[in-house]
């Protein structure tokens, strides 16, 4: 093999696995030819399978060519299911490796290409947002913009799209994160008669329980950032006392005798629509436009186009390492469904569907059914899997409803979900009060 690969490639050899393992970690090679039978068990291929899953281990991308006797055809079959990229049965055709190598190796540089590219997109974004769609570019320039200014901002979209990680980019582009604090704090997450304290803080004996002073959130954020996530669930008192905070930059606590003073930028999100609040009476428009001095809106991951895949791609690589799985990528199967698929969680349920399918998949190239997604073109066929979850959810949560006696806030504990997600169960699909 070195004699007829010396002209085309660098060749280094390796007698056993703990050889093959070490010069792979010190020379890095796209392509390794492999013979599973290997010492000490050069007659099965016990060890060369081992060395198979170690090599992958070390490299995921690292194309291995099996080479293995001819009679044992079912351990070349075994070593694809592990991910090896091919195999040839001895006496092996130099002339088939060479083309095989070949391919195997303008493989390797295509996905390292791709891989670079998607770090290359990550990196012209913002941290942990990934996005090449201009929706996603628009928001980035919008940052750009907003980032070396104290203007609040208002970010709205769908639940799941990725309204903190915007967030958290202004804050990191307008200066020394780490000498800056960033506070978030979920208006929907805190019970009502606990949220003012939360960001306002309160002095000692100020209510039953109050044996210490306490900073609120708001105190914290001083100098930094303030990110108020599902800004749309405050009750209308604290809106009061939020646009007075706006308006003159200080805060008293509850129980306090006095202002202090705070300088922190304010970011809100909700995924509500606000005017339609305000129209209803449920939120303040005298707050809503001194929040949104800066308006974005994270698009729904259905209308991002080819950056579902990019998404896809980027989770897939972080998971694989996390979990030290080889798995090389999508089928087009799978590349279908996910791109005709509505995605109602956004990026979080992408995110979630690409963990789970690392987590629990032995393939190396994961399919429909380990995302838990129909194949493209049968998402509309009657009483498929998706309908019948559906519908069962949907009934369901009518059922906890009437025991709940239609309110929310206790339907959506029992259910174990936020507010604001079963205030959009209910909305997409269409469920009222009989």
């Amino acid at each position: 093999m070195k004699w007829a690969l010396n002209g085309d490639y660098e060749v280094t050899l390796a007698e056993n696995r703990a050889t093959a393992l070490e010069r792979a970690r010190q020379e890095k090679p796209p392509l390794v030819l492999l013979d599973l039978g290997l010492p000490p068990s050069p007659r099965t291929a016990e060890e060369g399978l081992r060395t198979l899953k170690d090599l992958l281990r070390l490299d995921p991308g690292t194309k291995v060519i099996v080479v293995t006797g001819n009679q044992a055809k079912e351990s070349a079959l075994k070593a694809i299911e592990h991910g090896a990229f091919d195999y040839f049965l001895k006496p092996a055709d130099f002339e088939e490796v060479k083309v095989v190598l070949k391919r195997a190796l303008n493989i390797f540089h295509l996905e390292r290409e791709n891989v670079a590219r998607n770090d290359g997109v990550a990196a012209a974004g913002f941290g942990e947002i990934t996005g090449e769609c201009p929706q996603m570019q628009r928001i980035f320039a919008m940052v750009r913009k907003v980032a070396g200014t104290d203007a609040p901002v208002l970010i709205e979209g769908e639940s799941g799209t990725g309204k903190e990680l915007i967030a958290r980019a202004i804050h990191r582009s307008a200066g020394d994160p780490q000498a800056k604090p960033f506070v978030a704090i979920n208006c929907a997450a805190i019970p009502e008669n606990l949220l003012e304290s939360e960001l306002f803080g309160h002095e000692k004996g100020s209510f039953t329980g109050a044996d210490a002073q306490k900073k609120g959130k708001i105190e914290y954020a001083d100098g930094g950032t303030l990110f108020l996530d599902e800004v749309g669930e405050l009750p209308l008192l604290l809106q009061v006392k939020l646009l007075r905070f706006l308006q003159e930059r200080q805060v008293e606590r509850v129980g306090g005798r006095g202002p202090i003073p705070v300088t922190a930028r304010v970011i809100a999100a909700t995924n509500r629509e606000l005017k339609r609040e305000i129209a209803e009476g449920r939120f303040r428009e005298d707050l809503y436009y001194r929040l949104g001095v800066v308006n974005l809106v994270a698009p729904p991951l259905r209308d991002r186009g080819d950056d579902i895949v990019v998404l896809a791609n980027h989770f897939l690589k972080s998971f694989a390492a996390q979990y030290q799985k080889s798995i090389r990528g999508f089928g087009a199967d799978a590349l279908a469904a996910m791109k005709s698929y509505s995605w109602p969680g956004n990026v979080r349920e992408l995110e979630n569907k690409v963990k789970r399918a690392v987590i629990m998949s032995e393939k190396k190239t994961l399919t429909p059914a380990d995302l838990d997604l129909a194949p493209a073109g049968e998402e509309g066929l009657g009483d498929s899997l998706k309908e019948v979850r559906e519908a069962a959810e949907r009934d369901h949560v009518v059922k906890v409803l009437g025991k709940c006696g239609w309110n929310i806030s206790k339907a959506a504990q029992e259910l174990g979900i936020s507010r604001p997600t079963l205030h959009d169960f209910l909305k997409k699909h269409n469920i009222t009060k009989a």
